[in-house]
Formats: C-alpha cells, structure tokens, sequence
C-alpha cells in the first residue's frame, strides 16, 4: 500500500535514502525550501565514521559521535524521518518498496546509502577479521581487542600468550593508520599498569599495506611522516604486503614472492570497500553502470543516466568527472557533503525552472592522526605534521560532529584522556561471543 501520511503532501516530495553524510546534508540544505522531505534511514541516527576507531579503542562511547536523525531534523517543518530499509526503487511510477511493505512515492530521489566492507571475494574473512563501518563494528573490535589483553592475562602457555597479545591490521589507509596508533597507545601507555602477569608493551601491533607506502592517497612525505610516527609508537609497518588467507589465529602474507605467516589472535580490516547493495537495485532498475565496487556512474550534476530525477551521491556514487584521468572522488566525508549541498540547490533551482553548473568538488584538504601529538594534513598549498596537524585534526573533527552536546562531551572526553593518559569506556559487550 502507499503510505497516505507521506504521498502527495506537496507538489514536490524529495526522498532521500541514507542519513549519512550525503543525505544528511542534503537534507538540512531544504530545510527552507517549498516542497515535502523523507529521509529514510534503517537506523535512527547519524554516525560520525570518522572517530569510529574511537569507539573501537575505547576512546569513546558509541553515543559520543551519533545523533538522533529526529533531533538533528526536528526543526524542519517540511521534513519527516523514517526508519526502515529500502529493498526495490520503482523509476517508471516513482515507488520505493521498504522493507516492511511500505510503498513510498517520490517526485525526486536522492539515494545516499553509502558502502560496506569489501574482502575481494573472500567474504569468509568476515567472520575472523571484522571490518569498522558500523557502531556494531566498532563494538564487536573492542571486544576482541580488550578480550585479548583479558585472555593474555590467563594465558600460562608463552606461545598462546604472546599469540593474543599479537594484533594484525590490513589495510594502510586513514582507518587503518588511526587504528593501529590508537591500540598502540592504548597498549603501551593506557593498559601498561592494569594487569599483573603481562606486560601490554609487549603487544605487537602489525600494519599490513598492499601499496608501497601507508595512505597511498598522501603525498609521499607526509605518509613517510605518518610511518615514522607509526614505528616511533611501536607498530610494524608492513608495505607491498598483501593477505592471502586469515584462519583463527594465523595470516598468511605475500610481499613480492615470499610468502609468511603471522600467528595472530586478534585481526582486523581497515582494506577495501564495496557499495550498498542499493547500487545493485539502482542498476536493475534503470540500467545504469557500476564501477568494480558497485559504485553507480553518475552524470556530471550526480544524477543516473536516464533519469534526471534520480540523484546518488556520497560514497555509493563514482563521480568520474573532475579528473582528466577518469579517477572518481574519493569516498570521504567531506566529498558526501558537498554533493548533498550541491543536489539539494539544483533541486531547487529546478523548481525556478533553473539549473546549476555541473558538480565540482573543492578540495580543503585532508587529515589523519596517528597518535598523541601526531597527526599530518594536506591541504594542497601547504603539507605539515607534528603536534599543529594533532591540533588542527582534533578542531576539525569537532567542529564537524552534528549535534552541540556531541562536541562539548568529545572535547572533554580528549581532554581527560590527554592529561590522564586514560580511556574510559573500556568495556567487553557481549563477552560470550
């Protein structure tokens, strides 16, 4: 049936599909327009990926980087939030199918779903080496990370022992970078007093590149800085390494033409990255390309080929048009924001019967911490490191989080931990697992 609370309120009824960045965005940017917003999300909040390694070292609580899509929304007269999740999209009558049955009609669709982790065919990897997109991801690699040192503590076998105090991170981009200088700090310096009968100093934290270098997408400097900062806290840094199989507690690696195994308890993914299975129901239902990672091909204005009302947009989108190589955006925040800015004013230019020059993305730059005082940023015109990018990472992380309760509990949280050297919400969820 066709939802009567949310069909024909308006002349215009935009739709967005994703309360991420992009649609996030894109919503507030109608905030003031003249026509009826959904946002249709399956969870009801906003997650702030970026400080999700955070929530995975204990730095910080879940509800420390979410906000309630209501709550951020419930001042836009002209927006209704629903939760649920979308299975089918219906161009030819403008129909989204939910989950639940529901049918929604739209005038203008705005899909921004994101991406999920990618294992290059080995899907059975999951289960060992869990992969951080989610607040569940998060959750799930505290867990394993805290029930590693807990493990260890027990552990009379040396061996046994120094396998669980053995962490393996594939994947040397910003996530993985920040990971493994955030559990090297946390072993070295935040648990190196709380146990008896192990020294967490100890811990070997490994850092698993395919390309020659960590955060390949930085200039060479500054991911050589990002490695020595790496090294200086204690993790290995292993590049042109790739992974060939993860069983319970051993990778297997290959660089060059050497193969080698690491015994490890504890694994994690910060490699790769494939699109919501929306980009798949997209391509179905108006025939439009996907890239290798099922990321949809847009037009220059973001819209599907074929369908000047359908609009994709975040990291579901490849936007090959800036580059004269062809090479798409890359799928971070900043870019989502942007687009979802930039969508929801050529909706309502269209409304004016007017319109918008293609898309172009400014590039402000780009920041990645690796530990205390540690940090590089590129913003184009200058490159630096050191303890001024560590400040200029934390400002622009908390000006960027959604609500103000968010940003004021985070810089206290920082702080704490700055001084004390201490992260508070080191706790095992569902230890049975």
């Amino acid at each position: 049936m066709v939802n009567a609370a949310i069909d024909n309120q308006s002349p215009k009824h935009v739709v967005i599909i994703g309360g991420g960045f992009g649609g996030l965005y894109a919503a507030q940017s109608l905030a003031r327009a003249s026509i009826q917003v959904t946002l249709i999300d399956k969870r009801n909040f906003h997650l702030f990926q970026p400080l999700l390694y955070q929530v995975a070292t204990g730095g910080l609580s879940p509800g420390d980087i979410s906000s309630p899509l209501r709550a951020v929304l419930k001042r836009h007269k002209n927006t209704q939030v629903l939760m649920g999740e979308v299975m089918d999209i219906n161009p030819q009558d403008g129909l989204i199918k939910l989950k639940d049955g529901n049918m929604i009609k739209y005038d203008t669709l705005i899909v921004a779903t994101g991406v999920s982790h990618h294992y290059f065919g080995n899907d059975q990897w999951a289960e060992k080496a869990p992969g951080l997109k989610t607040i569940e991801d998060a959750l799930e690699m505290r867990r394993r990370i805290l029930s590693a040192f807990e493990t260890a503590e027990k552990e009379a076998d040396p061996d046994q022992r120094r396998a669980w105090l053995t962490f393996v991170i594939a994947g040397g981009g910003p996530t993985g970078v920040e990971l493994a200088g955030a559990l090297a700090e946390l072993a070295h310096s935040t648990l190196n007093q709380d146990f008896r009968h192990i020294d967490t100093t100890e811990t070997k934290i490994i850092l698993l590149e395919g390309m020659e270098r960590v955060l390949p997408p930085y200039p060479p400097q500054l991911s050589a800085e990002a490695q020595a900062e790496l090294e200086h806290l204690g993790v290995q840094v292993q590049t042109k390494t790739l992974v060939t199989n993860i069983d319970e507690d051993q990778v297997t690696i290959k660089s060059g033409d050497r193969t080698d195994q690491i015994t490890a308890k504890t694994i994690l993914w910060a490699a790769g990255m494939k699109a919501s299975p929306i980009g798949e129901v997209l391509a179905k239902a108006t025939g439009v390309e996907c890239d290798r990672a099922g990321r949809v091909i847009v037009n220059p204005d973001l819209t599907v080929p074929g369908h000047a009302n359908i609009f994709v947009i975040g990291d579901l989108a490849n936007f090959p048009h800036q580059y004269d190589d062809g090479k798409p955006l890359p799928g971070v925040a900043p870019v989502a924001m942007q687009e979802g800015q930039y969508v929801a004013n050529l909706i309502q230019k269209r409304l004016k019967g007017e319109t918008l020059p293609p898309f172009h993305y400014t590039d402000y730059g780009s920041l990645a911490v690796i530990g205390r005082n540690a940090a590089v940023v590129n913003l184009g015109f200058v490159k630096f490191s050191g303890f001024l990018a560590w400040l200029t990472w934390i400002f622009v992380h908390i000006f960027f989080l959604i609500e103000f309760d968010n940003k004021i509990i985070v810089m206290v949280q920082w702080a704490w931990s700055y001084f004390t050297r201490n992260r508070g919400t080191r706790l095992i969820t569902n230890p049975e697992e």
